[in-house]
Parts: C-alpha cells; sequence; structure tokens
C-alpha cells in the first residue's frame, strides 16, 4: 500500500525575465506505508525542494501529489490532494499528517526541550497536560530524559536531532519527512540517529521519507530512490555495494 504517491511533479523558479530554472523534471514515485525511503543523490539534485513539495511547504510547478490515507474507524481510504487544498487547509493537513526533521533541529532558542517537544501539539489545540504527557512519553522513548529542562544551546547536535524527531511525532503524523536528518552530525551521533529511526519504524509502524547524500543512512533504508539532475533515474532496495556517486 502506498502512502504518497507523487506524479508527473516539476518545479521551477523565474530567475531573469521569462527565464525559467528547471529544479525537479518529471518526478513519478510512490512511498509504500510503514517504510523507510531515502532520497539520495549528490547536493543540488533536488532532494529538498522535492521533499518541501511532498510535505506541502512549498507547491509544484505541475503535477499531483496524493497523501493516501485509510479512517482508522470505518477503514474507508483517504485521498488528500494538494492542488485541491486552500493554503490554510494545507497547513491543517501538515500539522496533523506530516512530521520534519531538518539537518539543523530548528528547535526555538527561548524554549527548552520539553516545551519544544510540546509546541506543534498545542498549536493543534490539545491543552497543556494532553501535550506534555505525549511529550514526556516520547522524550522517554527517544532516550533523552535528562535533558528536558535545558535550552537548544545547552544540549549536543546528537540530543537536539532526538528531540526534533520527538517533536515531529507529537501529532502521531500519518508520514515523517527527514532533510539530512544526521548531515550536521559526526559518524556516532549519524549511527545512533539512524538506529532510532529504524527502531521507531520497526516498533511503530511509522513511515519515514529521508534526503540524504549518506550511503550510510541509505543503506538503512526499506527502498531507495536515487536522483539525478532533478529526475530519478533508479528506484530500488538497497545492497552493500549499492553507489551513489
Amino acid at each position: 500500500m502506498y502512502i504518497l504517491t507523487a506524479k508527473n511533479v516539476t518545479k521551477s523558479f523565474l530567475v531573469q525575465g521569462d527565464k525559467k530554472n528547471q529544479i525537479l523534471n518529471n518526478i513519478s514515485f510512490s512511498v509504500e506505508y510503514g517504510k523507510i525511503t531515502s532520497l539520495v543523490g549528490a547536493s543540488g539534485v533536488g532532494k529538498s525542494t522535492l521533499l518541501y513539495l511532498l510535505g506541502a511547504l512549498d507547491t509544484a510547478s505541475s503535477g499531483e501529489i496524493t497523501l493516501n490515507l485509510t479512517n482508522s474507524s470505518t477503514k474507508e481510504k483517504i485521498f488528500y490532494d494538494y492542488n485541491k487544498m486552500t493554503p490554510n487547509e494545507l497547513a491543517y493537513f501538515r500539522n496533523k499528517h506530516i512530521g520534519f526533521v531538518f539537518q539543523f533541529h530548528h528547535l526555538l532558542p527561548e524554549f527548552n526541550v520539553l516545551e519544544n517537544i510540546m509546541l506543534p501539539a498545542l498549536i493543534s489545540g490539545a491543552s497543556n497536560s494532553i501535550a506534555k504527557t505525549k511529550a514526556l512519553e516520547l522524550i522517554e522513548q527517544v532516550n533523552i530524559t535528562h535533558i528536558i529542562k535545558q535550552y537548544p544551546n545547552e544540549i549536543s547536535g546528537g540530543e537536539a536531532q532526538r528531540a526534533a524527531i520527538a517533536r515531529a511525532l507529537i501529532n502521531s503524523p500519518s508520514i515523517v519527512m527527514a532533510d539530512e536528518p544526521t548531515g550536521n552530525l559526526d559518524s556516532e551521533n549519524t549511527k545512533n540517529i539512524m538506529q532510532l529511526i529504524s527502531k521507531l519504524n520497526i516498533s511503530a509502524g511509522i513511515t519515514f521519507l529521508i534526503a540524504t547524500h549518506s550511503k550510510e543512512v541509505a543503506s538503512m533504508s526499506h527502498y531507495i530512490i536515487k536522483m539525478k539532475d532533478g529526475k530519478i533515474i533508479s528506484d530500488a532496495a538497497p545492497t552493500i555495494q549499492t553507489e551513489f556517486n
């Protein structure tokens, strides 16, 4: 079952007058529910741009993107077509269904770790007590109970990224999108973060879509989508011999 589908997606930017810089060219692929999928390729191939479109943070120049869900009560299929939603509807949709993790954690400096993790739940309308209870559960899951009262400038990069993952999960999203989640970490913290993502995927069935240039990160995925020059050039399960040059 596919949770996310992109069909003939393109993205261009105007650079001078009518001249266009095409970043993505006719992208089509699907993300399988409950799996870890990696978008791989060198810097500048369009991975981050594509992730932002799939996460409804930006709009495509053309093409279709749909998130495909099942109502837990009625088992009815629900298809969210990005092209048919207003900006306000997309904002609500993002907060409810999509979790984001970025290379730079983007924790707000004026809030401590616990408050940062609670924030998306509070924005979605949860009470302070419910948001705090959810946050504390996630904090235990990602093993950062020792830093909940500390501020972003007082913790390590690995701890900050664990906090960012907990924040991404607090609204129980349908899919988590991660843009170079280990790109700012050393090898040990990279290994720890990927082990955490794998653990969350296995234990909770969370779907992850990860943009990365790292062979090590991609090798832990169920599927690898390789990009070059704004296009998808291959789609396969990883092997030990996989190269991403």
